[in-house]
């Protein structure tokens, strides 16, 4: 039954919150990008558990990333005719661009960078994600997961925004690989943090059967624990990294992956770095039109404020630090949405960096 309904724009306009108690059987096979035909917008649907504190799931902030939705229709179809473990709290977000399977449509704002703590809280999809916080708040839930693809070669792992152990616990769920990260600002993860253990799941590229069965496994796993270990994840559990930078191109620059002149001409197989232990001096790519541009490479934390992170002699993007890189992508639309990727060192489970 619908509780709260008001048009939202589904193709992209000014978004509402939709509220429904339930999920219709008929949305179990319904494909992400068709759910526009059946939903008016972003949804919050509410289904009902055993007595507990619920779960809450977040999928579709990115519409061309459905593995989410995917695993929600795994997990539904599971326990149809059946009480769920505990209740279940799922948020569909960006149907519109899961409409045309792109990540955002040009008008829109980023579905993950406008939640509680975004550095634009004032505009209406800013608004509806702080809508759904306070909701998701007053049901006080046990936990938060939210599932997102990516365009490059990586493995399956999980982020954290606090580093504390229910949050490791609820990420050591999903596997060994777990990034702890502050920026960027405006993620679900982040609001969440705030509330309950929240964790961030990265299900390699969408459209792979055993990144939904992955997926699936995760919710199956939060919906059925009836609480989290009281004490701390055994150090071998977990092969914990920290994100210390963001790699970005200038607006204005350009930049190709296939050998085509740009001012950032970056090797084919740049994704294939990613999760790996890169000495000084690895060749990302080279300079072009001159050699005079450089990236913007941001700081994804206070303590790696002032560090140096790549040099350009010889017109090469050479790597000036060790680093392990992480969701490195060769899809230029996706570098210029986002970023290139992300610069990550280890840490042990007390925090503090491994110096190799």
């Amino acid at each position: 039954m619908r509780i709260d309904s008001a048009t939202s724009g589904a193709a992209g306009g000014v978004p509402r919150l939709d509220s429904v108690d339930g999920c219709p059987d008929h949305l179990l096979d319904v494909a992400a990008g068709d759910l526009w035909r059946h939903l008016a917008g972003p949804t919050l649907f509410q289904v009902a558990g055993r007595p507990a504190a619920p779960l809450f799931v977040s999928v579709l902030l990115h519409g061309n990333e459905d593995t989410g939705w995917c695993a929600i229709q795994s997990v539904l179809r599971r326990h149809r005719g059946a009480l769920l473990p505990r209740p279940l709290l799922i948020f569909v977000g960006n149907i519109a661009a899961a409409r045309a399977n792109v990540r955002t449509l040009p008008q829109q704002e980023d579905y993950n960078r406008t939640w509680p703590g975004t550095p634009a809280p004032a505009t209406p999809l800013a608004r509806m994600m702080h809508e759904v916080v306070e909701i998701v708040r007053a049901k006080a839930p046990f936990a938060s997961i939210d599932i997102h693809n990516n365009s490059g070669h990586n493995p399956h792992y999980a982020c954290v925004n606090r580093f504390d152990e229910t949050h490791l616990h609820l990420a050591r769920l999903f596997g060994r690989t777990v990034v702890y990260f502050e920026k960027p600002l405006g993620v679900q993860s982040g609001a969440l943090a705030a509330i309950c253990p929240a964790v961030t799941v990265e299900c390699g590229r969408a459209g792979e059967a055993a990144s939904v069965a992955h997926a699936a496994e995760l919710i199956e796993a939060a919906l059925a624990l009836q609480h989290f270990p009281d004490h701390p994840v055994p150090n071998h559990d977990l092969d914990l990294m920290r994100t210390f930078a963001i790699i970005k191109v200038p607006p204005d620059a350009s930049l190709s992956f296939d050998g085509a002149d740009a001012d950032f001409r970056f090797r084919a197989d740049l994704d294939r770095l990613n999760f790996s232990e890169l000495a000084p001096g690895t060749v990302f790519g080279t300079v072009g039109n001159g050699g005079r541009r450089r990236l913007d490479v941001q700081p994804a934390n206070a303590i790696a404020a002032a560090e140096r992170y790549f040099d350009y002699a010889h017109g090469e993007i050479v790597l000036a630090q060790r680093a392990i890189p992480a969701m490195l992508t060769v899809d230029p639309h996706a570098a210029r949405l986002d970023c290139v990727g992300y610069l990550m060192h280890r840490i042990g489970c007390d925090g503090r960096r491994i110096v190799e």
